[in-house]
């Protein structure tokens, strides 16, 4: 399992300006098109939401006052509660509306016929299964991972790529008020 902090990730700005996005993890890492992903990105003004065809994509509020995406006649979702995945097909051309102002969302983005993606908030132990990749990223509460202990806090995490030994490295809940978000990445055969 690597770890890993969003306030330590480095930021890089959208080409819109709109925003800025922390990139956690992109597998297989160096490639050149990636088969999964996962970043957070602080949303700060309305604007373009970039494509990415191809690619299944789940977005989940981690702060802030949520974001509405939308394609006139095609889609409209609004995040307001932290910790609701809302998955879609990143072949959208999207916008992007803040009705409250900046937001900060955990983005885990999946490469269609490779690989499939299942985002939940969570308040219990994670077992990664065997084969699986994953991503988890704390919400509140402390949490502990793995067999070495690694503890952490909101805004914290762990990702694993699928080929380690994972199996038995469950994560735990430390504090009553624990929650976060488990990103299950499985790969299509």
């Amino acid at each position: 399992m690597h770890p890993f902090d969003v306030e330590t990730l480095t930021a890089g700005r959208w080409r819109n300006g709109g925003g800025a996005t922390r990139e956690v993890v992109s597998w297989p890492s160096g490639a050149e098109e990636f088969g999964w992903r996962a970043s957070v990105a602080d949303i700060e003004r309305d604007g373009p939401f970039s494509a990415f065809p191809g690619v299944d994509r789940t977005l989940t509020l981690v702060a802030g006052d949520g974001v509405r995406l939308t394609v006139p006649g095609v889609f409209d979702r609004l995040l307001t509660r932290v910790g609701e995945p809302t998955a879609f097909s990143g072949d959208l051309a999207l916008t992007a509306e803040l009705p409250g102002g900046s937001c900060r969302v955990l983005n885990i983005m999946a490469r269609r016929g490779r690989w499939a993606a299942a985002v939940e908030r969570v308040t219990g132990p994670v077992v990664p299964p065997a084969g699986h990749a994953g991503v988890f990223h704390v919400l509140s509460g402390g949490w502990r991972a793995g067999d070495d202990g690694h503890t952490m806090a909101p805004g914290q995490g762990v990702w694993w790529d699928g080929t380690g030994r994972t199996q038995g490295r469950e994560i735990v809940a430390l504090s009553p008020d624990a929650a976060a978000l488990w990103a299950d990445l499985t790969p299509v055969d």
